[in-house]
């Protein structure tokens, strides 16, 4: 609440609060505190996102590569996150009469670790097929609620740390492949095989075209010959 009160007001301090206080109440309920705890503990340190990309970078043979890439993105941002902890030094929260539902591994609050973690692995799983982009999304949300459930975050801390695991992300994005949809209907990437065959289809050939090398050297800029 200090932190806040300095940085941004007593009324975005009081929200912030509010929200919190409303969220942790949520797990009152058994099976929500439950719920809550198995994604908190699987977020500890980014490991089950970390896990998935090793996992499907083992399976995925074609683009194994890809996918390591994919989850050193993730296991990258998830460090960086614990650097700003340390700089910024924010205390968790503390609730009168609710207490933490479970452990942490650090005492700094801000940004959230787990938010960053999953917010990074949406992006950069989502890039590498559609099974990313409609798994990992839903997934990822939860966990970071689960950290307003159990009392150990406040919710700007997720905000922030959500944004800065997806920023993270994106600046590695030239790293990884285009995204999926952007290769047509059933393409994965420029490492896959039906990727690669549907350019091979898709290339013009010198017979069909008619175009030679000195007529593409006479054309005007910006002509039509160069697409």
């Amino acid at each position: 609440m200090r932190y806040l009160d300095r940085a941004g007001g007593a009324g975005l301090a009081a929200a912030d609060h509010r929200l919190l206080v409303a969220m942790r109440d949520c797990g009152r309920q058994p099976g929500v505190a439950a719920a809550a705890r198995v994604l908190s503990r699987s977020g500890e340190h980014s490991a089950l996102w970390i896990a998935a990309g090793l996992a499907c970078a083992k399976a995925d043979r074609e683009r194994r590569r890809d996918w390591l890439r994919a989850t050193a993105l993730v296991g990258g941002a998830h460090l960086a996150s614990i650097g700003v902890k340390w700089a910024v030094r924010r205390p968790r929260p503390r609730l009168p009469a609710r207490e933490p539902l479970v452990r942490t591994a650090g005492r700094y609050s801000f940004p959230s670790s787990h938010a960053t973690g999953a917010a990074a692995a949406t992006v950069a799983f989502g890039v590498l097929g559609p099974a990313g982009r409609r798994l990992v999304p839903p997934l990822a949300a939860a966990m970071c609620v689960s950290r307003l459930v159990v009392g150990v975050h406040y919710p700007t801390d997720v905000a922030a740390g959500a944004l800065f695991g997806a920023l993270a992300a994106r600046l590695g994005a030239e790293w990884l492949p285009a995204p999926a949809g952007g290769y047509g209907a059933g393409a994965s990437g420029p490492g896959c095989p039906s990727w690669s065959a549907a350019v091979a289809r898709k290339a013009p050939t010198p017979g069909r075209t008619g175009l030679r090398m000195t007529g593409l050297r006479r054309s005007p800029a910006g002509g039509g010959t160069h697409g």
